[in-house]
């Protein structure tokens, strides 16, 4: 209590209760303060509580707070530990009861938080068993109880991504990062952009562009349809496969198959089945039931501390403790009877172990032989993929295969017998351990009853005479039951191999004939399968020798044909030009003027003389320009001197107008004057 108040004291000090409490002011407070301080601390861990406990009765205060406690899972110190005894020194605000319980609430604020959070929530209404027989109100609660498992895995999810989130700082980094990267980007498109408009045609390049782009994305979605069918083609084939290798083994089973044989795998099969049905699978399915159940249970409380599991462990080992304490005290009690019963016990409960094991064994052995062959078909295709790998078949195969059965059953034998003989081995010493301490308390308790009758001794006299009779007459027995059973194996092992033999001739004779038969088949198969597949490669290879050919001379034919139209364009100017070249020539020889005329060369001299005469006339030009240019910028200049001798006389004109007018009109103001 002493280490408690000041740890009260100053987190009553802090945000966000801000009391100003000291020592000697905290432990005068009386009780109806100390539970009103309790109401505020409750009040700061769920808001509902936030109430002025003078506005309500005391017992709806009790009952509120106690409520509340409860599902914080607050369990009183030792000192409190009967329930009415807290609950009146609650009620009446006493230190001894408050002050642990306000540690306790101030030393885990932040969980009672989230727990009270989680109550609202998670925490059951109890609706009365015959209000749920109405249809409405069982759909209703049935809905109630979805949305609180729904509830509990967003929660799950929340805390989980709460714990896995990238922190604010990185994803504000990211944005920004990514921000410029967009902006760099805008840029290069723009700077595209403008680079792309200088370019003639650029619409019609980025249409090509665009096409271009829809048709790769249609190849690469051709491609990835093609390599799906190949994935169906491949399944579809392994499927062909294991059907073939499944009709295949019936086929065998078929022949070396009788109704006996079949009948008794038939029966070995059903009793298996029906032991997992019947006694397995029901037990497994009642624990994971019972896992499933606890696993609720436990869910569907409020999260707990580790303080709270610490307790649960405490009384964990103290109830195991109590456990192996009472099974000794029963094991030293029991009686001879009990001993035998127990021991039959063990021998039954062995069995059932090793029957459970067994059974786990075959299913576990029928997975490993289901998966060997599938690894078997697949390593089978990818065998017949490659080419250049050999492959076993045919009767190097079988021989294989049954070797590796021999050495697969070999191992799990021994690994049975080897698991079978540690069981038996741990159920031997615990049993050994049992009855040496059995043992040894009869032969204390034995011990002191000789010693009280005066024949100490007598007991291990009388044990090593039974001992030794006993041993004898059991080695008497067991040599002449083993004589007699030795006869009787032997008599029907004999007669058993008579009847094998005689009615396994006709059927070894028939499937020696198949054998050849299958030999000779087999062979025959090879020998087609070669041919085949090198008469499918010689045609594969002159079809694809053909093919280059025929590409060769497709693209030397295209070459050809492209030559063929140059040199005919090539013909086509020549003669033009050799047809201009006549006609110039006959122009030039006739003796016609018009002919002449209309001959190249003489309209090219004619234009040149024209031109040498334009020249002359314009250098002519030239130079009267030369020689009158001095006198025309004198002429310019007189004429320029002239305007603005003339501007000047025109304003002076203005200006004398101007003053003409001002000289009126005062004389006229004058002469009104002298009339007035």
């Amino acid at each position: 209590m002493g280490d408690q108040i000041p740890f009260i004291v100053e987190k009553l000090n802090q945000e966000p209760f801000r009391k100003s409490y000291n020592l000697v002011t905290f432990d005068s407070l009386e009780p109806v303060q100390l539970l009103q301080l309790l109401s505020d601390v409750l009040g700061e861990i769920d808001p509902k509580h936030a109430v002025d406990i003078r506005e309500e009765l005391p017992e709806q205060t009790a009952k509120r707070i106690l409520s509340f406690l409860g599902i914080l899972k607050y369990k009183p110190p030792g000192g409190v530990s009967d329930s009415s005894a807290f609950r009146q020194g609650f009620i009446a605000g006493s230190k001894a009861v408050i002050h642990p319980l306000l540690h306790w609430l101030l030393q885990r604020i932040d969980e009672l938080k989230k727990r009270a959070y989680l109550a609202r929530f998670l925490v059951k209404v109890e609706v009365p068993a015959e209000f749920l027989q109405e249809e409405a109100v069982a759909e209703a609660y049935k809905q109630y109880e979805d949305l609180m498992e729904a509830f509990k895995n967003l929660h799950k999810e929340r805390e989980q991504l709460k714990t896995s989130a990238l922190s604010t700082a990185e994803i504000r980094r990211d944005i920004s990062a990514m921000e410029e990267e967009k902006d760099q980007l805008r840029k290069r498109v723009e700077r595209l952009k403008k680079k792309v408009e200088t370019v003639p045609n650029h619409q019609q390049m980025l249409e090509i562009a665009r096409q271009l782009r829809l048709e790769k994305e249609r190849e690469e979605s051709l491609a990835q349809q093609k390599q799906e069918q190949k994935n169906q083609l491949f399944h579809a084939k392994q499927r062909l496969q294991r059907a073939q290798l499944q009709l295949e083994e019936m086929r065998h089973a078929r022949v070396d198959a009788k109704p006996e044989s079949l009948m008794k795998k038939l029966e070995e099969e059903i009793k298996f089945k029906s032991y997992l049905v019947t006694e397995k699978m029901p037990r497994e399915l009642e624990r994971k039931k019972n896992s499933v159940y606890f696993l609720e249970k436990v869910a569907a409380e409020p999260a707990m501390s580790q303080s709270d599991l610490d307790v649960l462990k405490r009384k964990i080992n103290e109830v195991k403790a109590e456990i192996n304490q009472l099974t000794e005290k029963r094991t030293m009690r029991s009686e001879p009877l009990d001993s035998e019963l127990s021991m039959y016990r063990q021998q039954a409960s062995i069995i059932a172990r090793k029957k459970e094991a067994l059974a786990e064994e075959l299913q576990a052995a029928k997975e490993e032989m289901a998966r060997a062959e599938r690894e078997m078909l697949q390593k089978s295709n990818r065998a017949q993929e490659s080419e250049d790998t050999d492959v076993l078949k045919g009767d190097e195969l079988k021989q294989y295969v049954n070797k590796l059965r021999s050495k697969s059953k070999l191992f799990k034998q021994k690994r049975q017998e080897l698991a079978e003989i540690r069981a038996e081995c741990g159920v031997l010493q615990r049993t050994e351990e049992l009855l040496k301490q059995q043992n040894k308390a009869i032969q204390q308790q034995l011990q002191a009853m000789e010693d009280k009758k005066g024949i100490s001794g007598y007991s291990h006299i009388q044990e090593e005479l039974e001992r030794v009779s006993a041993v004898k007459s059991e080695m008497d027995e067991m040599k002449g039951r083993t004589l007699e059973n030795m006869s009787e194996m032997v008599k029907k092992l004999n007669s058993m191999v008579a009847e094998k033999k005689a009615s396994l001739a006709p059927i070894i004779k028939e499937l020696r004939q198949l054998r050849q038969k299958n030999q000779e088949l087999t062979q025959e198969c090879d020998e087609k399968r070669i041919q085949y597949e090198s008469c499918a490669a010689g045609l594969e290879s002159d079809c694809s020798a053909l093919e280059q050919e025929v590409k060769g001379l497709l693209e030397e034919c295209a070459q050809e044909e492209s030559n063929y139209h140059y040199i005919h364009c090539m013909k086509k100017n020549l003669e033009v030009q050799l047809q201009r070249a006549k006609e110039e020539m006959k122009a030039s020889v006739s003796s016609d003027p018009q002919e002449g005329q209309k001959a190249v060369r003489e309209q090219y001299t004619q234009m040149i003389l024209e031109q040498e005469n334009l020249g002359k006339k314009l250098r002519e030009k030239q130079k009267v320009v030369r020689e009158s240019h001095e006198p025309n910028m004198k002429q310019v200049k007189m004429w320029q001197d002239f305007e603005k001798l003339m501007e000047c006389k025109r304003e002076c004109f203005l200006k004398k107008q101007n003053q003409m007018a001002v000289g009126e009109v005062i004389q006229e103001e004058g002469k009104d004057r002298l009339v007035l």
